[in-house]
């Protein structure tokens, strides 16, 4: 099929159309979509570079950080005794609260910035007195039954000046006055027994001892509150480190402490304070059996390391000699204190946010701010830190602000396309749509016109022949034929006459000639000259004039020419009612001519177009009613041209009436 013909289809330029704009629109749409994809993807990968460079240089600054610590502890591990018990000192209290400064040497291990080591791995070993000095009273006691004269033998061993058998015998003197039923003389004899310092018993401060005992005793005699403030005092010290103790002894004594105690809001912050000392002294713990492996060549002389200890993140650094090792055992608060705090300033140049972690993700310190959709993260191997590294961008929004922009400008870019295709086959579709109901109504027209014209022409010819066969004897039926053939004819001209004018109509060289006018006559005569048309058909007019009179500017055959194709109308739709009522009367300074039947009527969704050229009710074609569908529309012509209004009311199966108004005066 040739390209003309082709488009000259009903659907074939709408298929050019979508070929045109459609395929085009949609490649362009899966290229921007993969510039689209492109340009994310090298954003992604810009912002990628720009945190693994902040990650490098943070990674540095920490790694600067920790090598003064490590220099630090090499002068320590390497300096003579006094040099390095003063410089373990200068440098524990510059680490601040939570941290610790430990030197491990053959003597055992040594803790500085004192009092915050809770327990000790190991304890140098003490001197005490030999147990035989307290055999004739233990004997007395526990083989006699004798408390009474077990407490006079341990009151002269408590008369010594040797500190440990002072402190032994002042022990067990209090513990036969409690069994003689001299409870208030053992409170004082405990009492006694706390001010002797640092002498031990197996290994237990006497201090220590004596205090749990005072608790213990005063939970028997029912002394509440002096029980509580006891072992409140006592927990406290307890957790400054006061004495050297072992894991086990602390433990117990703690637990013993605290179980006394009533409950007090300000000791659930102690409780979280000795959370944060069991961490550091279970890394002080780990660090003594690294350097008991190095004793047995064992170990690494010098490390970093993170672990997570008593439910804390707890780094370690270390270095050592042949005789002694230094090392650096620091909590989360230290850590965020000395090292992220310090990097803040090169963390904001950058833009981002730092976390530090275990392997398994425990955060030390304060939690990453920032995104954590794309993030860099740098391990301990990577690093030589004792944590992992997480880098990630503060402000993710304007990290993707240039690709955001221009995702709205292809995404804008995009919707106008569409919505110019889109309208673009609207407006096609409705322009075809509008030509094939066109073309249909024109068709519709042409057979109409058809059939018009055929009927009075058949009327016509069947007469002529008649005459021309002179088979029309009668005079009388002379005359009635003469009169049918003056009908058809006058029928056929106004036929004719009707088509020339809506021609000259359409396009807009109908002219008219407007002269004033008795409206309620031109009505009358339209009315009387039509009843004769009507009468042959059996239909009936009744004219009601209400207000003669009334002049009107008007052409008075168009206006005839309007009011007869009302009248031809409502004959035409009314087959059941044979009455037509026309109505002349005066409504706000206009002349109202009505024209009403009680025909089929109209529905009000074709009374929206029945004024339309071609256009005919569906009524119309179920009645087989025959007609143009150009009279309505040649009356709402002429009523415009004369400055008037037409307007209709109908219901289906009751009727319609066609009202004219026209400007009076």
């Amino acid at each position: 099929m040739p390209l003309r013909e082709w488009s000259r289809s009903a659907r074939h330029p709408m298929a050019l159309f979508l070929a045109v704009t459609l395929v085009p629109g949609i490649v362009l749409g899966g290229l921007g979509w993969r510039l689209l994809r492109a340009d994310q993807a090298l954003e992604s990968r810009r912002i990628q570079a720009r945190l693994e460079t902040a990650a490098e240089a943070i990674a540095a600054a920490l790694d600067r950080r920790l090598v003064e610590y490590e220099e630090r502890l090499s002068t320590l591990a390497a300096g003579p005794d006094h040099q390095a018990k003063t410089s373990a000192s200068k440098l524990a209290s510059q680490a601040g609260e939570d941290a610790l400064v430990v030197v491990f040497d053959r003597d055992g291990v040594e803790a500085y910035q004192g009092g915050r080591l809770l327990y000790y791995p190991s304890l140098p070993a003490g001197k005490e007195p030999a147990e035989s000095l307290f055999a004739a009273g233990e004997a007395m006691e526990l083989q006699r039954n004798d408390p009474a004269g077990a407490a006079a033998v341990f009151r002269e061993l408590a008369r010594s000046p040797n500190p440990g058998i002072r402190a032994g015998a002042l022990l067990r003197l209090a513990r036969n006055l409690r069994k003689t039923g001299k409870p208030e003389m053992a409170l004082a004899v405990y009492s006694e027994l706390a001010g002797l310092g640092t002498a031990t018993i197996r290994g237990i401060p006497a201090e220590l001892l004596a205090r749990q005992a005072r608790c213990r005793l005063l939970e028997e005699m029912a002394r509440g509150p002096e029980m509580n403030r006891e072992a409140r005092a006592l927990y406290s010290d307890l957790q400054t480190g006061r004495w050297m103790l072992l894991r086990t002894a602390y433990k117990f004594h703690s637990e013993e402490a605290r179980r006394r105690l009533k409950p007090d809001p300000g000791l659930q912050g102690e409780q979280v304070r000795e959370g944060e000392r069991l961490a550091l002294a279970e890394g002080v713990e780990w660090l003594w059996d690294e350097w008991q492996g190095l004793r047995k060549g064992e170990g690494e002389p010098s490390g970093r390391r993170g672990l997570w200890l008593a439910g804390r993140f707890v780094s370690l650094l270390w270095r050592s000699q042949s005789d002694r090792m230094a090392a650096l055992v620091m909590g989360p608060r230290f850590v965020e204190g000395q090292g992220l705090e310090r990097i803040q300033p090169l963390a904001l140049r950058h833009g981002v946010g730092v976390t530090l972690s275990d392997a398994e993700g425990h955060a030390v310190g304060t939690p990453m701010r920032g995104a954590r959709s794309q993030q860099v993260v740098r391990s301990p191997a990577e690093t030589r830190l004792p944590w992992t590294l997480r880098v990630a961008s503060l402000d993710p929004v304007a990290d993707v602000a240039d690709i955001a922009a221009r995702r709205r400008i292809l995404l804008a870019g995009f919707a106008v396309m569409a919505m110019v295709i889109l309208a673009g086959a609207y407006f096609m579709a409705r322009a075809m749509s509008r030509e094939l109901e066109a073309a249909r109504l024109k068709s519709d027209f042409v057979a109409a016109v058809s059939h018009e014209f055929r009927t009075p022409l058949a009327a016509m010819c069947q007469i002529a022949e008649l005459f021309a066969d002179e088979r029309v004897p009668e005079a009388e039926q002379r005359r009635q034929y003469y009169g049918l053939l003056v009908r058809e004819t006058r029928r056929l001209r106004r036929l004719v006459e009707n088509l020339l004018d809506f021609a000259r109509m359409e396009g807009g060289a109908k002219e008219y000639r407007l002269e004033a006018l008795d409206a309620a006559a031109l009505v009358q005569d339209v009315v009387s000259e039509f009843q004769e048309e009507a009468a042959a058909r059996g239909y009936g007019i009744e004219l009601s004039i209400a207000d003669a009179g009334m002049i009107v500017q008007a052409d008075g055959e168009a206006l005839r020419r309007a009011l007869w194709n009302l009248l031809d109308n409502a004959v035409k739709y009314s087959p059941d009612c044979r009455t037509v009522w026309v109505e002349v009367a005066r409504e706000n300074n206009q002349c109202r001519i009505l024209v009403r039947d009680r025909g089929l009527g109209v529905s009000a969704e074709e009374q929206k177009r029945i004024f339309e050229k071609f256009a005919r009710g569906a009524g119309s074609k179920t009645a087989a009613v025959k007609g143009t569908g150009i009279g309505l529309s040649m009356v709402d012509h002429i009523v415009r041209a004369h400055r008037g209004k037409v307007r209709v009311q109908s219901e289906l199966g009751r009727g319609s009436a066609f009202v004219i108004l026209l400007p009076s005066g």
